[in-house]
């Protein structure tokens, strides 16, 4: 799969890297995405995700269930 978040749909953005003479070259900014597996006690099974350093936030803030809910809705993973 590519770079992309799963709960967020945080991906690498591009942008120009400034020499101190002020030449711009192309670079690309590259998400802090981890692979972490999460347990779902409503299903007894392991999930694998590729989620960002935000959306292990958000897990915690929401909790997993309603985290993966509200990613399905907005389209950012299939079906998990």
């Amino acid at each position: 799969m590519s770079r992309v978040c799963q709960i967020t749909g945080k991906k690498a953005m591009v942008g120009n890297n400034v020499s101190h003479s002020k030449r711009r070259t192309k670079r690309r900014f590259d998400v802090n995405l981890f692979k972490k597996k999460y347990y779902l006690p409503d299903e007894d099974r392991w999930v694998q995700l590729t989620v960002s350093a935000s959306g292990m936030r958000t897990i915690n803030k929401k909790g997993l269930k309603t985290a993966l809910a509200e990613a399905q809705e907005k389209g950012f993973i299939d079906n998990i």
